[in-house]
């Protein structure tokens, strides 16, 4: 008997979202699946959708508001911790909110948003458990996933136009973790992060 193609695909869709929620890290596919895709695979394993926390200063405040609107569509859940409005805030206050809630696993990933990005990944990667990647192109942003298993994207606004900054965080969502020696790497990474930690106690 043969199987429908779209049923395969439903199946490796539940495999993979029960695999996340398990804190597994599926290998990596040679064709990254949309961020739609990614969203069905969450919503199909957890039977909720899968969660995105987002923020930004009033200098990404414009183009958070664009991101969260185009993911909740997509079916995510978004966690927006801020800004409300275009006033002067500090970056570090919407950075830190964000990756609290993907390194307490309120969310599956961040995303935020300042006018170059680099303050706010400094913030996030403060945070233990926190990957953050600074990404600026598609191919920065699937680097940084495959090979880094980054859980918190953030993005500078005045560096990238809204365009880009969608296809940045597309590829970034649908992009899966990479196994082997990625994994390898990224675990010295999280035991640098230990070390610290421990020096500090």
């Amino acid at each position: 008997m043969t199987v429908p193609e779209d049923r395969v695909r439903d199946v490796v869709r539940r495999v993979v979202g029960a695999m996340y929620d398990a804190g597994a890290e599926p290998a990596s596919t040679d064709a990254p699946a949309s961020a739609a895709e990614t969203a069905a695979a969450g919503t199909a394993g957890a039977g909720a959708p899968v969660a995105i926390a987002i923020g930004a200063d009033h200098g990404g405040f414009e183009l958070k508001q664009l991101i969260g609107r185009k993911l909740g569509e997509e079916g995510y859940t978004i966690h927006d911790c801020g800004t409300a409005t275009a006033e002067p805030v500090d970056y570090p206050d919407f950075a830190h909110a964000v990756a609290r809630l993907v390194a307490d696993g309120t969310c599956r990933w961040g995303i935020v948003v300042d006018g170059a990005g680099i303050g706010s990944c400094m913030v996030a990667n403060k945070v233990p458990g926190i990957r953050a990647a600074l990404c600026h192109d598609v191919t920065s942003a699937r680097n940084s996933r495959e090979h880094n298993h980054a859980n918190v994207l953030t993005l500078g606004a005045r560096h990238v136009g809204t365009g880009l900054a969608m296809e940045i965080v597309e590829a970034w969502l649908g992009t899966p973790w990479g196994p082997g020696r990625h994994a390898a790497r990224v675990e010295k990474i999280a035991e640098v992060e230990r070390r610290y930690s421990r020096d500090r106690v």
